[in-house]
């Protein structure tokens, strides 16, 4: 097992941004998250060979490596020789073909036709089977399309913003599928995604790309818990975020909120900005450690939580029951030194 890697280092010119990124993935689920346009599903279609990079090398070693792409050694696998299956964000199943044919398309000419009754049954199209992709929900073509990339047996799952077309309810379901899905698939898989929960949901590892450029990388819990830089807090929800002025080691004024606050971790000379998380707040006294006062603050009732505007521009966020629909905002509120997140430019 140790000497498994999908190892990818391209790079391409494009219109807005040069696209430059590099990683290697030795276990599971790698996400990229980033906003829209950034090069996500680019990078997806380079390892695919769906585009060419400018220059580079993608290769994966499974028990011995295969180099997908090398622009020195002028190597550029067909897309078909890379056993790579992805997930397009519409699915692009065959519009005149049944359910099974769509299952059965990837497979060589003598297959066992038990492969396809497999699938069908592993992803519950019993009974669809000779239905076409226009008389199927969003849900079922999606699955459909899973069953395809999965009868072949790929070493590499893409999926390129898999529930970017579905509704709220249909995403939760089909989340929890394809999270066991690929907890039991044995190759690597690549989520591209801009939805923060998704990424935290199904990503052990987890890249943070702007323009192009990767602005983060690591442990999925580690970024969210740490982000570093004040681009990567927002891409991660962080919402509450101030330039700072530095007073002593441990000691800052927030600017845009005009609070001192006490941190935990000695402030280095490259930090410009905090973040505070909007869940990190508590109902505090006057005379405790990072106090912030709360009158007349404004408030927006959620289904499942509270929205809490605070005078100075800080967002507070409280968990809430759904047939709760009053709350008094406490006088005072505080942060934990531990909870304020330093961060660079």
């Amino acid at each position: 097992m140790s000497n498994r890697l999908l190892k990818v280092n391209i790079q391409k010119k494009l219109k807005e941004f040069d696209l430059d990124v590099d990683f290697e993935l030795k276990k599971g689920c790698l996400g990229i998250l980033g906003p829209s346009g950034c090069g996500k599903s680019m990078t997806l279609k380079s390892v695919a060979g769906i585009v060419n990079p400018d220059s580079g090398v993608v290769s994966l070693t499974m028990d011995e490596e295969t180099i997908y792409y090398d622009s020195n050694k002028k190597i550029n696998l067909k897309p078909q020789k890379r056993n790579v299956g992805y997930l397009f964000q519409n699915y692009a199943l065959f519009p005149n073909m049944t359910v099974e044919e769509n299952v059965a398309i990837g497979l060589p000419k003598d297959y066992d036709e038990k492969i396809v009754s497999q699938m069908i049954k592993r992803f519950h199209l019993e009974g669809l089977e000779k239905r076409y992709p226009r008389q199927l929900s969003g849900g079922q073509q999606q699955r459909v399309a899973l069953a395809r990339i999965l009868a072949y047996g790929p070493d590499v799952i893409l999926l390129d913003e898999p529930f970017s077309a579905m509704d709220t309810v249909l995403k939760e379901r089909l989340r929890i599928e394809l999270i066991n899905l690929l907890n039991d698939f044995d190759g690597f898989s690549i989520l591209v995604t801009h939805d923060r929960d998704e990424a935290f949901q199904f990503c052990d590892e987890l890249i943070i790309l702007d323009e192009g450029k990767i602005i983060a990388k690591g442990d999925t819990h580690e970024v969210f818990e740490d982000p570093k830089k004040v681009q990567v807090a927002k891409l991660t929800g962080c919402k509450n975020i101030s330039k700072i002025e530095v007073i002593d080691d441990f000691h800052l004024k927030a600017l845009e909120w005009g609070v001192t606050f006490k941190v935990s971790k000695k402030i280095s000379s490259n930090i410009s900005h905090i973040g505070i998380r909007a869940h990190d707040f508590h109902p505090a006294e006057e005379n405790d450690v990072n106090v912030i006062d709360a009158l007349n603050s404004s408030k927006l009732e959620r289904p499942f939580e509270w929205e809490i505007t605070l005078s100075n521009g800080l967002w507070w966020k409280v968990d809430k029951q759904i047939y709760d629909h009053e709350f008094d905002v406490p006088k005072y509120l505080k942060v934990d030194p531990k909870n304020i997140i330093l961060l660079e430019e």
